[in-house]
């Protein structure tokens, strides 16, 4: 009988079925290592046939637990590779039993592929999970924490340990956790509900606020019936609430939401966020007095009474916080020092503890005081911190942009030197006092003009000029109501907007502020005399629209000036015409210019020593088809008011070097031109190069141009214009002070400035053979001249005792009607041919003289 034939026959029929069906496969091995059992199970494990194995060596099954010597009982998962090749996992277990006094290894065998693929899923799921920087928690139907991953442990500080077994609410949920809104979440998902989220606002370990949104879904078994409830959960305290104070202002800013507004809104939001706190935000003007901006939840009485209070060492936490510039904490309010003269009111609200931080501008100023308080007394959580430092930067952005916008459009509506109203916002006003003014009653409209600011500028620079604008805004504002109001259009332009006056009123205002302005200013250490011409409209009786009450009292203010300024004038009907007249001139001067119809005429300057021409004056002359000859006294100041003037010189000289160098060519010798120039001329850095230009151009030698100035190019502070001097003095050009003696000339100073001529001023020449007072300053002229080796001519010569006088006193050229006036070119030509001629026989008339008185002298030798 075989081996196999005695197992079977010895092995009872109970037994041998049980192990048939067992689902686990059997092995059994006897003491010679051979299989006597090999059970279906066996047989689906390793993909042998009984048939196979039976009575063969137990190395078929290639188990190392089962190697000759091996006698421990084994419990092992193993890869097993069977016969096929293909591999499983099998979870192995050998035990040792003792059949008929012989030893026998029984194997137990289970294919446990799917357990370990499932393991190593769940492993990698859990790696993954760990991976992750959201927190995920795993509850069985209970609620009770089955799983937890390593972001959880972080966020939340629980170990899996502390965790697992712990319900989530218990762990996690606190004071002011919106428990219902999780428990709503969770009823709609057991009862079929599709997965949703919630934001809440939980605990970690150590009681810290954290804003988090919670993905909620459940797992189900095949039934359909929930076997877990799973939450993904992430940190949105940064992301999401953080950012939201930022999404706030910003959003508010794009939206010019007024600044209460802003604060408002921040405040409701930070409670929001923040449901333990009572929010505050305090403004700190430049007197360091505080103002409410925004706290909703703080009772209005307590909000006003704050309103106004100064900061100090000892005001509370926001005043205190404030004066230092340091976050103050009171935790109890009652017991606080610094809160003892103002702790009855909060008190009484409920308010125990406070926490302000100032917040500061860019450049170190506390412009606010970001405050938290809370109904017990307490310090600030991490979290509270955290929304202090987004919304002290956000305080900042928004007060300072708030603050930046305010100074644009006061400086878009107030003129930057006098701080005054400009000309949009003046019209503004005007609008206002028109639309107020009851019927029967009045608005006046008073322009003013500084009369000969120019002069200053000219004279003293334009810093000069600047400061007395702003002594004089403020010596108007001490002249007018207090309901009126004070304006500058720009320049040396003011206007006064006089409600509920009538023409008698506004006239005795204009007259006070005439004689207000009789006392000179003190400019640096000089006493300047000034004075002003004003002119006044009135609504309703001359125009009842802005525009034209503008244009009447620019007129009167015009009249005014006409009629010698230091005055006022009312507008009447007949100053529209002259106006139109002025506005019509200007546009003249305008064509004129552009069509080339400006022209030169040209005066002879003689020597006193001989009476040779020195050269000639170029004096800029306009005829107009319609107007006729327009004065030289009319049009130059007009081109000085309407920016044209610098044009007028620079055409001047070139249109002066153009005849010069025709005359030449022609063979008239005339030693040089004079050209009057404009300080704005000498203010360009340009100029000397251009003179350069256009001596090239005609081919002149810069000898035979000389720029005449007046004292107030050389006087005024301009760094440029006194590089522009000496630019042109190096070129070779000649420098003229014309009207010496009528300005504010220091000698000190012209004795070191590139000047080669001093012209003395016509007003002098009336009265000089007479006068002992112009003879004087005649004198002083020529001997300054002299002691400097300046040549001196004198200009408005006009009867041969002037000449005699100025020759006896050695000036050295003379111009003026006594020789000839200025004259267009083809006249001065004829003029200096017949002056030549005189010249010559005068010369002849010499000689002859000069013969005869020899002709004695020889007969009587």
């Amino acid at each position: 009988m075989s081996a196999s034939d005695r197992l079977v026959t010895e092995t009872p029929d109970v037994l041998r079925a049980a192990l048939e069906r067992a689902d686990d496969g059997i092995v059994i091995v006897d003491e010679a290592r051979r299989i006597t059992h090999f059970n279906p199970a066996a047989e689906r494990i390793w993909k042998l046939a009984a048939t196979e194995v039976l009575g063969r060596d137990a190395a078929v099954l290639s188990l190392r637990c089962l190697e000759a010597g091996a006698t421990a009982d084994v419990r092992e998962e193993i890869s097993l590779v069977r016969r096929d090749g293909s591999r499983i996992k099998a979870q192995v277990a050998i035990s040792s039993a003792t059949v008929d006094g012989a030893p026998h290894r029984i194997v137990f065998a289970r294919d446990v592929t799917l357990d370990a693929e499932r393991r190593v899923r769940i492993g990698l799921l859990h790696a993954v999970s760990d991976q992750t920087n959201r927190a995920v928690i795993i509850t069985d139907v209970e609620q009770n924490i089955v799983y937890v991953n390593s972001a959880f442990t972080a966020l939340f500080g629980y170990t899996s340990e502390e965790a697992e077994g712990r319900r989530a609410g218990e762990l996690i949920a606190g004071r002011h956790t919106d428990r219902r809104a999780v428990v709503n979440l969770v009823r709609r998902l057991m009862t079929g509900g599709h997965r949703g989220e919630v934001e809440v606002l939980v605990y970690d370990k150590d009681g810290e606020e954290i804003w988090v949104c919670a993905r909620i879904d459940v797992f189900r078994d095949r039934k359909g019936r929930v076997k877990h409830i799973f939450a993904l959960i992430e940190d949105i305290t940064e992301t999401k609430q953080l950012r939201s104070l930022q999404q706030l202002i910003m959003g508010a800013l794009a939206d010019e939401v007024p600044i209460t507004d802003i604060a408002d809104r921040l405040c409701r939001r930070v409670e929001e966020i923040a449901p333990d706190v009572v929010c505050s935000l305090l403004h700190v003007d430049a007197a360091g007095l505080v103002h409410p901006l925004g706290g909703p939840s703080l009772p209005e009485d307590y909000s006003r009474a704050l309103d106004g209070v100064a900061i100090g060492p000892n005001v509370g936490s926001c005043g205190t916080a404030a004066f230092y510039g340091v976050p103050v904490l009171a935790e109890d309010i009652d017991t606080d020092p610094r809160w003892q003269p103002y702790k009855a009111m909060p008190l009484a609200v409920g308010l125990r503890a406070c926490w302000s931080t100032p917040i500061k501008a860019k450049d170190g100023r506390v412009i606010a005081t970001f405050a938290f308080y809370y109904c017990e007394p307490r310090a600030p959580s991490n979290w509270h911190r955290r929304i202090v430092e987004a919304c002290v930067d956000l305080g900042a952005f928004a007060i300072e942009r708030k603050e930046a916008r305010a100074e644009i459009a006061r400086l878009a509506y107030h003129d930057i030197l006098t701080g005054l109203p400009n000309r949009a916002q003046l019209r503004h006003l005007i609008t206002t006092a028109i639309d107020a003014c009851p019927t029967g009653s009045h608005v006046a409209l008073a322009f003013l003009d500084v009369d000969h600011f120019k002069d200053v500028n000219d004279t003293l620079g334009h810093a000069a000029g600047d400061e007395l604008l702003i002594q004089l805004a403020q010596r108007l504002r001490e002249h007018i109501g207090p309901e009126d109001m004070l304006g500058r259009l720009g320049g040396d332009e003011f206007v006064i907007l006089l409600p509920q006056r009538n023409a008698e009123a506004a006239e005795r205002i204009a007259a006070g502020i005439t004689e207000a302005l009789a006392a000179p200013l003190r400019l640096g250490s000089k006493l300047m005399p000034m004075s002003a011409s004003i002119g006044i409209s009135l609504y309703p009786d001359h125009a009842t629209d802005i525009d034209t009450l503008m244009q009447q009292a620019d007129a009167a203010m015009y009249m005014a000036k006409q009629a010698g300024r230091s005055t006022h004038r009312l507008f009447s009907a007949e100053m529209n015409g002259l106006t139109e007249q002025r506005l019509a001139l200007i546009a003249a001067l305008r064509r004129a210019i552009a069509d080339g119809a400006l022209s030169l005429s040209y005066q002879p300057q003689i020597r006193s020593c001989d009476g040779a021409v020195h050269g000639v004056e170029a004096l800029a002359r306009w005829h107009d088809a319609e107007l006729g000859d327009i004065s030289p006294a009319k049009f130059i100041p007009l081109a000085e008011e309407c920016g044209l003037i610098e044009q007028i010189g620079l055409w001047s000289v070139r249109e002066a070097c153009r005849q010069m160098a025709s005359w030449r060519r022609a063979g008239l010798n005339i030693p040089s031109v004079s050209v009057n120039l404009s300080p704005i001329n000498f203010r360009n850095v340009t100029l000397a190069a251009r003179l350069k230009d256009i001596l090239a151009e005609y081919d002149l030698p810069p000898d035979a141009l000389m720029l005449e100035i007046t004292e107030g190019v050389f006087m005024q502070d301009s760094v440029a214009a006194l590089e522009t001097m000496n630019a042109i003095r190096e070129l070779g050009v000649g420098l003229s002070v014309d009207d010496f003696g009528t300005g504010y000339s220091s000698l000190s100073r012209l004795a070191h400035l590139p000047i080669r001529e001093l012209k003395i001023d016509r007003s002098f020449m009336r009265d000089i053979e007479r006068d002992a007072g112009a003879l004087a300053i005649a004198t002083a002229v020529v001997r300054v001249g002299q002691g400097l080796g300046m040549t001196v001519v004198a200009e408005g010569v006009e009867t041969e005792g002037q000449r005699r006088t100025l020759a006896e006193l050695g000036c050295d050229v003379v111009q003026g009607f006594l020789y000839a006036p200025a004259l267009a070119p083809v006249a001065f030509e004829r003029w200096l041919i017949e002056h030549c001629a005189e010249q010559a026989r005068a010369m002849l008339g010499r000689l002859d003289v000069a013969t005869v008185e020899r002709e004695p002298v020889k007969r009587s030798a």
